[in-house]
């Protein structure tokens, strides 16, 4: 079944003729340029780019973190202007508060709105279970892997309950075996929630492993530069020659971008 058969089509979040400068010092710095994005409702849209091209700043934009210089961020056709429980982050660093249990960490933005203990406590185990750190509910981050560290903060964002997952390179500290581990878990939770997601990487094989979607983006200042859909049926080989081809592929593109 083509994808736009299995999923719903409507826009979830827009980005019109964004642009996004800072002073600095040596004077305007220009990071976003003349960008524009369409993500549907339950998509995995991976945004894929070089190192320090203005990815993060996409991704704060979208949150609500930075306003934009120019242009506009809509979420389901409302202006975003700060941030807000729709939109759930995770960023590269884990950022748990250390003197937290897993439950702790993981309960803590229902705690801050105001839900209840019983009502905040199962919603988190749900997402704590998901993520398969079921056991560890009063482990500290200290004792938890670099790993175990990332799915930590991934229930703690989903606990949320957002409608949109914005995941900033989340895995680019772990080592590589942890990184596929991760990738194929964060696929198995997509699936089962079902959430838009918008996902920042430089590493070409987990774009591809991962998304519905690739937009390749331009060194800084960021813009897209191609799009990508992948209809490569998961779980998804690496090895494939399908996989291999759309691999060297999108490699040359990004080369014609430096």
């Amino acid at each position: 079944m083509p994808l736009e058969q299995k999923r719903k089509v409507k826009q979830v979040i827009e980005c019109i003729n964004v642009y996004k400068s800072f002073v600095t010092p040596n004077g305007k710095a220009e990071v976003v340029k003349d960008f524009n994005l369409q993500a549907k409702d339950n998509e995995f849209l991976v945004l894929f780019g070089p190192g320090q091209c203005g990815k993060t700043t996409i991704i704060n934009l979208i949150a609500g973190f930075e306003e934009t210089t120019s242009g506009l961020i809509n979420f389901q056709g409302k202006v975003v202007k700060k941030p807000d429980s729709t939109r759930g982050v995770v960023f590269q660093s884990t950022a748990l508060f250390p003197w937290l249990t897993t439950m702790g960490n993981v309960e803590y933005g229902p705690k801050m709105a105001g839900v209840n203990k019983k009502q905040r406590q199962e919603r988190a185990q749900k997402y704590i279970n998901l993520v398969g750190l079921e056991g560890f509910e009063n482990s500290f981050p200290v004792q938890l892997s670099g790993g175990m560290k990332q799915r930590v903060g991934i229930a703690r964002a989903y606990c949320n309950e957002p409608e949109v997952m914005l995941m900033d390179e989340p895995f680019g500290a772990l080592d590589a075996q942890t990184r596929y581990l991760m990738q194929q878990e964060l696929q198995r939770i997509w699936e089962a929630e079902k959430r838009t997601v918008i996902f920042v990487t430089n590493n070409i094989e987990e774009a591809i492993y991962l998304a519905d979607r690739i937009l390749v983006l331009s060194n800084c200042p960021a813009t897209i530069k191609k799009e990508y859909i992948i209809d490569i049926p998961r779980p998804r080989n690496l090895v494939s020659p399908k996989f291999l081809s759309l691999r060297k592929e999108i490699t040359f593109v990004m080369d014609s971008t430096k």
